[in-house]
């Protein structure tokens, strides 16, 4: 009965405000930080005298440590209780943000980065966990569309904000701003956050370093693969190969310490909506995170749009997503999840599939109209999933269950990430050497494109026109096929949601582990 305690008060409308705005404030914090930096990376690589190569571990020291230490949530919030454990977390977070901003050369910045991850990690399923508490039942969907508002906005407008700071400030205020915002929401979070029973709890340390193996392996493999061209780097084969033993080295360690405790609870699987929410969500954060990264590279890239023009047109999406999931949050009382979650996949199917009609001739107009349709559906895929996922777990599995359930979606977007940018790198060489096979001094079509310019294909001009051009339209096809290939990958999602249950069904009870 302990471990159901916290869920039998009845918070008022003003306690579940305030306890929002602290935990959520700081999930908007974190998330942001995944994504506010990539376009301030050239400026640091030169600030800190980095190479292209050593300015991109920015991003993967953050990405691996906060995969890696997800999992853990569970175990410190039974530890240490849900309140005490956010607080540490809030405040490790804010002075790592502090040392970030500060850094001097890119080995400081790497391991701050790294130690920001470490106490980030926890910040998403925390306050997912505690707005699964706070809310009762039948406002599960609300609670879950506020969640939603900070997690997938964030990353989608951390561009926008990040080129802003970075144009009219510095990089460094990419970090320096967690630090006023973090501590507000501490001090707010220490007055209204409730906190949990705590519980004698054991660490199975030799389960824990087979995870990290597992997850740090794989992080580093789809982080670093396309940029070392995968197997032919010595580092990623080894990574691969630890990723390989360590996985299947976990779940027999786990499996043989099923009466004991572990470094997670087995038992949340056996939940049948929560796993196939969780391998959704895998392909949802697939989806975002990829798409996510096309848009500033085609549009700055390719069309040599500034940095906060850019920023600007992306903006959409995340105001998108933000009514689409304040709307669905509302809709949930009355409409069925699985409808929900059908229609939003849909919705951002179309909105990628139009992006495979971009040409270099696009005008902004038609750049901003499929991100809109891809925000909104976004928004309704993302919410009813987070509740149908926790709609049938006991709460005494909540703030585990929700680590998880973050780890898969951080797991999702690597996986996305990785996978776009080599269809672009490999989609742009294969389309180079298939159309330049058509462009010889003998094709007409060649001489009348270059007459125009008063040039001619045997000139040295003319030849950096015409190599300049193929590249050009060798990387909006290698954009093209990306667009569609994300497209299949929503499409993928529509036979796992015809299995999920509804969310007012329940499961059969989960006894935890003693």
């Amino acid at each position: 009965m302990q471990a159901h305690a916290k869920t039998e008060k009845v918070y008022s409308p003003l306690e579940r405000t305030l306890i929002t705005i602290a935990v959520m404030s700081a999930t908007l914090l974190q998330v942001l930080d995944t994504t506010i930096v990539n376009v301030a990376l050239p400026h640091m690589e030169g600030a800190l005298a980095a190479t292209p190569d050593q300015i991109t571990w920015v991003l993967t020291s953050y990405l691996v440590a906060s995969a890696i230490f997800m999992p853990l949530t569970g175990y410190f919030t039974d530890r240490m209780g849900q309140k005490k454990f956010l607080l540490f977390s809030m405040g490790g977070f804010v002075a790592t943000s502090a040392l970030c901003g500060a850094a001097g050369n890119i080995t400081e910045i790497v391991i701050f980065r790294l130690l920001q991850g470490v106490f980030g990690a926890a910040l998403v399923p925390l306050s997912q966990a505690i707005m699964a508490d706070i809310f009762p039942a039948e406002e599960r969907g609300t609670a879950m569309a506020l969640w939603g508002v900070g997690v997938m906005v964030g990353p989608i407008l951390g561009p926008t904000l990040g080129g802003y700071l970075t144009e009219v400030a510095t990089w460094r205020w990419n970090f320096y701003i967690n630090v006023p915002i973090g501590v507000a929401s501490m001090l707010l979070a220490a007055k209204v956050v409730p906190d949990s029973v705590k519980k004698i709890r054991k660490m199975d340390w030799k389960g824990l370093a087979l995870l990290w193996i597992a997850i740090g392996s794989l992080q580093y493999f789809l982080d670093r693969g396309n940029q070392a061209d995968w197997l032919h780097a010595r580092d990623i084969c080894l990574s691969m190969f630890l990723f390989a033993v360590s996985v299947p080295a976990f779940l027999l360690h786990a499996h043989g310490r099923r009466n004991h405790q572990g470094v997670f609870d087995p038992h949340i699987f056996l939940d049948r909506n929560f796993t196939i929410c969780s391998c959704l969500l895998g392909l949802f954060g697939l989806g975002l995170y990829g798409g996510m990264i096309l848009l500033p590279l085609m549009t700055e890239g390719l069309m040599n749009y500034p940095v906060l023009t850019t920023g600007l047109i992306m903006a959409p999406r995340g105001l998108s997503a933000m009514v689409s999931m304040l709307l669905v949050g509302r809709l949930l009382k009355y409409v069925d999840a699985k409808k929900l979650i059908f229609v939003g996949i849909l919705l951002t199917g179309v909105g990628m599939y139009i992006c495979t009609f971009y040409s270099l001739d696009i005008s902004r107009a038609w750049l901003i109209a499929p991100i809109v349709i891809q925000g909104f559906g976004l928004g309704m895929v993302f919410v009813p999933l987070s509740a149908v996922a926790f709609s049938t777990l006991p709460a005494h599995l909540r703030a585990e269950a929700a680590g998880l359930f973050s780890l898969l979606r951080t797991i999702g977007s690597s996986i996305g990430i990785s996978i776009v940018a080599t269809i672009l790198s490999r989609g742009t060489q294969h389309f180079w050497n298939q159309l330049g096979g058509r462009i010889t001094p003998f094709n007409p079509a060649v001489a009348n494109y270059l007459q125009s310019a008063g040039l001619t294909p045997d000139s040295p001009q003319g030849l950096t026109v015409l190599a300049h051009t193929l590249g050009m339209h060798a990387q909006m096809l290698a954009f093209i096929n990306a667009y569609a290939f994300i497209a299949f990958c929503f499409m993928l999602m529509i036979p796992l949601v015809l299995i999920l249950k509804r969310s007012g069904h329940s499961e059969r009870p989960i006894q935890p582990d003693h």
